[in-house]
């Protein structure tokens, strides 16, 4: 690989490791900003949501605005948003502020992850499948050291510098990619030639707004209830316009010719359908411990933002010694064992949270991480090959979407359970009901494993 491949690569990678980055750091911090800002645990929660909802839409979008503008003016414009809204999120004079920003953070770092796996492809020949797999690192990575360095900033500094880390990375990716990515091409600067009407049509813009009022409406309604104990006129109103917008955006993405998301592609391929369910389910375990764990250890057992972060490293630490061992099996034995190994151990995490004390020392809970952690790295290799035996070769574009879009609906649903759970204050016994919720969830995870496995089974007559 020549140096200038080199160079491209490390100016990708300190752009698309922004993104898992910041959505693992906060883990640490939401104990944190409840106190700093005197708010609900529920309320808290939305530095969590509006990060994801607003990565589940930018994503795609901006992977089809890279095609009217170019890879390389949305990677550097990414880099541009996030610089800012890292810059401006610790002056936020209130929550609404600090929210706001959390969103345009989530757009700039959603842009480079939209393009940033495509440059590497499109200007890297050489060596090619050891230069994807560099970048899978960034990102891996990003995420497993997430918390433990959101716990060392919260120790020696506080919250502001979660978002201050970000701009030397900025800076460095942004030099490195001006001077090492290629200008692009002139057909790739076409944008000027359509219709704001028809550039709209080509994002799906009302999908789009119909999709974002559902999942806000929806969350805020039913966090509402869960925080006041009762139905109010409301936060009743708010979860009947997000059943409304709901609707709405199934029926238009039913009939749309280029759907935000194409429901079509569910009815048309279950094998590919069922993929995409057990991975919701798998991304709603993980985050539900990932970001449960954290509050737990600081609230429940006041332990440091240090130290949690410390503990938090068993959970990526086992997630990425997994990882590489799964590749080999997933390739001796097809997808379908690992994945149900990895529910297996998903449930005996979650059982373990249920018989947890709270005078349990809490090294303990690293049992549970490590459980989730190896669980997660055989779901890194088996989900993604599980997509591809299930997917058809013209359809593994459309495919790819819908398998981020179920991550982060896991996502989003994790910290909904998360919030409905604990209320307005996170508790141990919220907690030891969250963990045999999750313990449930993961038995069915089992199931539908096992039984596809066995399906799989009889079908090619290995029985």
């Amino acid at each position: 690989m020549s140096a200038r491949s080199r160079w491209l690569m490390l100016a990708v990678g300190l752009g698309i490791l922004l993104n898992p980055l910041n959505s693992s750091m906060i883990a640490v911090a939401i104990a944190r900003m409840q106190h700093v800002f005197g708010l609900e645990y529920t309320t808290v929660s939305w530095l969590i949501f509006s990060f994801y909802i607003a990565s589940a839409i930018a994503q795609p979008v901006m992977g089809k605005m890279s095609d009217l503008f170019g890879r390389r003016k949305i990677f550097l414009a990414g880099l541009v948003i996030s610089f800012f809204a890292s810059l401006l999120a610790p002056f936020s004079p209130h929550f609404g502020c600090l929210i706001a920003s959390r969103v345009v953070q989530s757009i700039g770092t959603s842009m480079m992850m939209a393009v940033g796996m495509a440059l590497v492809r499109y200007h890297i020949t050489e060596k090619q499948a050891t230069a994807l797999s560099v970048l899978s690192i960034f990102l891996s990575g990003a995420a497993a050291i997430g918390p433990f360095a959101g716990g060392v900033l919260l120790k020696w500094w506080d919250w502001p510098a979660i978002f201050m880390v970000n701009l030397p990375f900025v800076a460095v990716s942004f030099l490195l990619a001006w001077r090492m990515i290629p200008k692009d091409a002139p057909a790739a600067s076409g944008a000027g030639h359509s219709s704001i009407r028809s550039w709209l049509t080509m994002i799906d813009a009302l999908g789009i707004l119909l999709f974002t009022v559902s999942l806000v409406a929806l969350l805020s309604g039913l966090l509402s209830v869960s925080s006041s104990g009762h139905v109010s006129l409301r936060n009743g109103m708010a979860v009947v316009i997000g059943l409304a917008a709901l609707g709405a955006f199934i029926r238009h993405e039913l009939r749309s010719a280029s759907p935000f998301i194409p429901l079509r592609a569910f009815r048309q391929y279950p094998a590919m359908s069922l993929v995409n369910v057990q991975f919701m389910l798998v991304n709603f375990l993980f985050y539900s411990l990932f970001f449960g764990i954290p509050s737990y250890l600081q609230i429940v057992r006041h332990v440091s933002e240090l130290q949690t972060g410390i503990l938090m490293l068993t959970l990526g630490a086992s997630s990425l010694i997994a990882s590489p061992l799964a590749g080999k099996w997933v390739d001796r034995a097809g997808p379908k064992p690992a994945m149900a190994v990895s529910a297996i151990l998903m449930m005996i995490g979650s059982a373990w949270l249920v018989v947890l004390k709270e005078s349990s020392p809490v090294i303990h809970v690293c049992l549970a991480l490590a459980a989730y952690g190896i669980g997660n790295g055989l779901n890194a290799v088996g989900m993604q090959a599980a997509l591809f035996k299930s997917s058809p070769k013209e359809m593994i574009g459309v495919a790819s979407g819908l398998f981020n879009t179920s991550r982060y609906l896991g996502t989003i649903l994790s910290s909904l359970l998360t919030g409905i759970m604990m209320g307005g204050t996170f508790s141990f016994a919220g907690f030891q009901l969250l963990g045999a919720l999750l313990a449930l969830v993961a038995l069915a995870l089992v199931i539908m494993s096992l039984r596809f496995s066995v399906s799989e089974q009889l079908e090619r007559g290995s029985f």
